[in-house]
């Protein structure tokens, strides 16, 4: 009987520690942020009970990796490790650390460093996508590779300029490749091969999207469908782009923001495509464009084109009716349907942000991080830190939430803060 009572007792202490040890668990396979702006590329978490203010100095630093290399690329969480991409010298690295305390686990050489042209940038800026025990990642030269995330062996690569006639942009290539299905999605750009789909297992080439007078932008693809005809819509130089996922044939293309810089990757809500970048005069601007099925086309109608924005380079996420984005100086909220401006307010500078339980993850280019609220009714702000062990660089890599951690990448340094 004593005995007994003493097993009881022992499964019930196990009983209640096992929430506490599971809530730990940063890998949690529903906290994995698997690629680009997340499962669905919205920039937007599902994650809920995390901290509604911070305190002063922030979140709590539970990590620090160093020696991870230049560049700014955002990194990916699943299956227990961080993914990211970082320069060293002349060539790019693949590395995955550990996501209990950031040590290093494997690391491989992508490929060189893109050039860059005009102001000077160089480094990856691809976020590594995750499928399961694959991943895909894309060098800032045109390396495409699919490697083991368990060991980091190259399973197949190419060159998107070498083998499909790429056109890179100024800042060379910066795109996440999408999976969608059995398919690889990426932009070489160039006359042949504007969009490219690939089979994910081998590397074969599935279609083409043969396009006149292109260039590969900054921005990332995302998957839309509107009449039962799915497409894959993309911003690149000279305009945003909606090609057949079946075959890669040109569907619309649309050139009423072209002209500025082309990061911010698309939006598909309600069946409209919102995209925004940043230029001056008359260049860029804010366009919502509805998409209309005609038979086996489809046509994208502007709603509305405007300066209400004007993306830098931090992407935009919707919450609700509403957009949030950094535009000139500072952060910006404005209506999805109507494009008129709702707020703006300088925040920590112009930069990036996520969205997760309410609340916006702002990132200033200087190292800033803010907690607010996304709300249209005004700019609540409900923390503020300085990130430490600040590069020379500006922090262009967006923040990252998964499992309850917020993750930010700085050139060589990689922190992980705890959110709950």
């Amino acid at each position: 009987m004593a005995w007994n009572r003493a097993l009881a007792l022992t499964f019930l202490a196990i009983f209640l520690k096992a929430p506490t040890a599971v809530l730990a668990q940063p890998h949690a396979p529903e906290g994995d942020w698997p690629g680009w702006r997340g499962r669905d590329r919205t920039g937007v978490s599902t994650e809920t009970g995390l901290l509604k203010e911070w305190p002063e100095g922030g979140p709590k630093l539970v990590w620090k990796a160093t020696g991870l290399g230049g560049g700014y690329a955002t990194p990916s969480v699943a299956g227990g490790r961080v993914f990211l991409l970082g320069s060293k010298g002349d060539e790019e690295f693949l590395h995955a650390v550990d996501v209990n305390d950031g040590q290093r686990l494997w690391s491989i050489r992508v490929g060189k460093v893109g050039e860059n042209q005009g102001p000077n940038y160089p480094g990856p800026r691809s976020s590594p996508t995750v499928d399961g025990d694959l991943l895909y990642t894309l060098g800032s030269d045109g390396d495409l590779l699919c490697v083991s995330t368990s060991n980091g062996k190259i399973l197949w690569q190419h060159h998107l300029e070498k083998e499909f006639e790429g056109n890179r942009g100024t800042w060379a290539y910066a795109e996440s490749p999408l999976v969608d299905g059995e398919l690889l999605i990426c932009t070489p750009g160039g006359p042949s091969a504007a969009l490219l789909a690939l089979d994910k297992k081998n590397g074969r080439v599935v279609w083409k999207t043969p396009l006149e007078d292109n260039q590969a932008g900054y921005a990332s693809v995302i998957v839309a469908e509107t009449g039962g005809i799915k497409q894959y819509v993309q911003f690149i130089g000279s305009g945003v782009v909606g090609v057949a996922a079946k075959d890669g044939r040109l569907l619309w293309k649309y050139t009423g923001n072209v002209g500025g810089q082309s990061c911010a990757t698309p939006i598909f809500h309600d069946g409209c495509i919102f995209t925004s970048a940043s230029g001056t005069g008359r260049a860029g601007g804010d366009a919502l464009l509805r998409l209309v099925a005609d038979g086996r086309d489809v046509k994208a109608k502007q709603v509305y084109l405007v300066r209400s924005m004007c993306n830098h380079h931090g992407g935009v996420i919707r919450v609700g009716d509403y957009l949030y984005g950094s535009g000139g100086a500072g952060l910006v909220c404005m209506d999805f349907k109507t494009g008129a401006r709702k707020w703006q307010a300088r925040s920590v500078g112009r930069g990036s942000l996520v969205a997760a339980d309410g609340h916006l993850y702002v990132r200033g280019e200087q190292g800033e991080v803010a907690l607010v609220e996304a709300t249209p009714e005004g700019y609540r702000e409900k923390g503020r830190f300085r990130q430490p062990s600040r590069s020379q660089f500006k922090a262009f890599a967006h923040p990252i939430i998964a499992a309850g951690r917020l993750y930010l990448r700085d050139a060589d340094v990689l922190l992980c803060y705890a959110l709950r």
